[in-house]
């Protein structure tokens, strides 16, 4: 007993350490779907749980941000696990664990949330683990509450396993530790939703030029430092004065809506697309040499100009330039891309020009 006593201190006084590093990290992290992950992950990390969801609170309802279960995403799918909880927030209204914390601000351990005594303010629903074939035992849900006292969401880890992969009771001692983490976390997710309304465009909802050169700093001096490709594609509307003349600006609008949505769905998940300004749009592909970006370009073009919009067919111009090929810099890239994208224009329209 005095062995395992020791050890238990030994790992908790390295999980603060740890901690504080985590901490850091979650602050400087501006991409709020990275951030939620990386809050859960650590969170079973530090307390070996087997799964655990992370709920964002909007208004009376929680809703499914972050849910991992290797255990479900094995037998669903991980995309079909993803859509099916994810479509039924709960409502605080319901006597559900994670609602009482969210509503009380308090930690909830459970040895085994089948045995919950009926005299508690919270249950446990059985028809989940029956609907999805699971057995939840223990859990630990913990409020994701900044300083201030505001509740954003909160943490449920489930199922704490020992050495031998054996489900558990989640340890009191780490009930501290957990908190502390949820708490750095509110802080974070708060900096982050604000950090995203401030670099997202209102009309688009892609990033704005503000946040574009603020990436497009970061790449360049990742580029300097380890030598990788990063490309930019900008695209402008063709004669797209013409459709604000002929159906009014809204349509115009509705045109824009249309094409960053065209450009999030055909992009992967890194790549960060831009309003650049106006009817200017930005592209920039990290990671990525410059006949990747060539290969992406005339994909993006090929599917604008066959999708139907609702005003007409709409076609863009797109220029592609790439670190270290055609610029130097930043900076210079910009004026490269922007150079091959006038060009494009020059030569016709709907098409792309590299450098």
């Amino acid at each position: 007993m005095a062995t395992e006593t020791m050890s238990l201190a030994i790992n908790l006084t390295e999980a603060f350490r740890d901690l504080v590093q985590i901490g850091i990290a979650l602050t400087s992290e501006r991409d709020l779907s990275t951030l939620l992950h990386r809050i859960l992950t650590e969170a079973r990390r530090f307390t070996r749980a087997e799964a655990g969801t992370l709920f964002l609170r909007e208004n009376d309802e929680l809703h499914f941000a972050v849910v991992q279960n290797e255990r479900l995403a094995r037998r669903l799918g991980e995309a079909e696990m993803q859509r099916l909880l994810q479509s039924e927030p709960l409502k605080l209204s319901e006597l559900s664990l994670a609602g009482h914390v969210a509503l009380m601000g308090e930690i909830v351990n459970i040895p085994d949330t089948y045995t919950i005594p009926s005299d508690r303010p919270y249950s446990f629903d059985p028809l989940f683990d029956a609907r999805y074939d699971y057995k939840t035992r223990s859990a630990l849900v913990v409020p994701l509450q900044d300083p201030a006292g505001n509740i954003f969401g909160v943490l449920e880890l489930i199922n704490a396993l020992d050495e031998s992969e054996r489900v558990v009771p989640f340890d009191p001692e780490y009930e501290g530790l957990v908190r502390s983490l949820a708490s750095q976390a509110a802080v974070a997710i708060r900096n982050a939703r604000l950090e995203d309304l401030s670099f997202k465009d209102a009309l688009t909802d892609v990033y704005n030029r503000r946040y574009f050169i603020v990436r497009m700093e970061e790449e360049s001096r990742r580029h300097l430092r380890f030598a990788e490709p990063v490309s930019l594609v900008l695209l402008d509307l063709d004669r797209f004065k013409d459709v604000n003349d002929r159906f009014g600006h809204r349509a115009g609008d509705e045109a824009l809506r249309e094409v960053a949505q065209i450009l999030l769905k055909h992009s992967r998940n890194f790549t960060v697309v831009t309003r650049y300004g106006g009817d200017e749009f930005a592209v920039l592909l990290v990671n990525t040499p410059k006949r990747g970006a060539v290969a992406y370009a005339e994909r993006i073009r090929e599917v604008i100009a066959q999708h139907v919009f609702t005003y007409g067919t709409v076609t863009v111009s797109l220029g592609v330039a790439s670190l270290p090929e055609d610029a130097a810099s930043g900076d210079d890239l910009v004026v490269a891309a922007d150079k091959a994208m006038y060009e494009a224009k020059r030569l016709g329209r709907n098409r792309v020009v590299v450098v």
